[in-house]
């Protein structure tokens, strides 16, 4: 099969890559060990090779409360982003090189995330105030100024204070921006290369925001650490801090603040954090720790205390809506919000 019939491939079938844990992070701690993930098939549009796919399912009429976007592996069995996709690929030598779940593609406003409180944590759009939530076009940034996701199989424990921002976890899974130039699909399922982390403070939690770019982008291999940016796509670390800072402001809410004097970290420190969130993640799944209104059920990881049949995910799947006609959004997303210099 041809590199062009195989992309093509993939596009039809919108299969994402997502394979099994690395012993790599056995070394943040001998006693937390990876669990194990079936094997299935994939080929990937990059190589042509094998790994694990994910499609789609989406439930309910788009741009409501009822929309989901629910995810199933290639035996078809029903699976939760958040649990079941590992968190690095299989054979990777790379140790900076994870899967990321995207939520949000760049440019769109819809706040959507993984929803971490309900049964296989489909992806839905967030809700304040009984109203679904759009961020703000706070000029000149329209929505999301990168592909918007989260890192499976990692979580920050909201009973941890963190040693170097003293707040604790905002009971998510890591953040992730991917800076690469393709516009993702929500849904998609990509390889990225982490390069560094930022350390922003909402509302007095931690809430890390890793930076990372997708393996197949173009500068992929020049971009290796976070200072690499400044070289190579100048402009853009502060043009991320600055969204990050003032996205909320045009609620009501006050500017956002960082760790670290507002600099970002490198790429180990941001290897580190992952390694933290997802020994977190274990424990949790291992019913070690309050889970604080996570839902673990599962339905691949091995020695969790929260497995369920494929039978019982399915049944979780078909409670929900039946999928209807988009519904229209209000045309104020569109509007530009001025942020006065802080």
């Amino acid at each position: 099969m041809s590199l062009v019939t195989c992309q093509r491939f993939i596009r039809v079938l919108r299969t994402f890559s997502a394979p099994s844990l690395n012993p790599f992070f056995s070394a943040v701690n001998p006693k937390i060990q990876p669990f194990c993930h079936r094997s299935v098939s994939f080929t990937v549009a990059r190589s042509c090779s094998k790994m694990a796919s994910y499609t789609i399912e989406e439930r309910g009429p788009q741009n409501s409360m009822d929309y989901r976007v629910f995810f199933k592996n290639a035996s078809g069995t029903y699976v939760s982003p958040f649990h079941d996709i590992p968190l690095t690929p299989p054979g990777s030598t790379d140790p900076a090189v994870f899967n990321m779940v995207v939520e949000v593609p760049r440019w769109t406003n819809a706040k959507m995330e993984i929803k971490t409180t309900e049964k296989l944590n489909p992806i839905r759009q967030d809700v304040k105030k009984e109203k679904l939530r759009f961020v703000k076009n706070c000029f000149p940034h329209h929505g999301y100024i990168w592909n918007y996701g989260a890192l499976p199989q990692t979580w920050e424990d909201p009973s941890h204070t963190d040693e170097h921002t003293n707040c604790k976890g905002d009971n998510d899974p890591l953040d992730v921006c991917e800076i690469g130039s393709r516009v993702a699909k929500r849904g998609d399922v990509i390889q990225v290369k982490v390069l560094g982390v930022l350390a922003m403070i909402d509302e007095g939690e931690t809430d890390w925001k890793i930076v990372a770019i997708d393996v197949r982008d173009k500068l992929a291999n020049v971009l290796n650490d976070i200072e690499d940016l400044r070289k190579h796509m100048p402009g853009f670390l502060e043009a991320t801090f600055e969204w990050f800072k003032i996205y909320k402001v045009p609620d009501g809410k006050p500017f956002n603040t960082f760790a670290f004097n507002s600099e970002p970290k490198n790429k180990d420190f941001a290897l580190s954090i992952i390694k933290q969130t997802h020994g977190q993640w274990q424990q949790l799944m291992q019913g070690k720790t309050d889970p604080a209104g996570i839902v673990c059920e599962n339905v691949t990881v091995a020695g969790s205390a929260h497995m369920v049949a494929a039978d019982t995910a399915k049944q979780f799947f078909e409670a929900a809506p039946e999928t209807g006609q988009v519904e229209p959004v209000n045309p104020e997303i569109d509007a530009w919000h001025y942020i006065p210099q802080q």
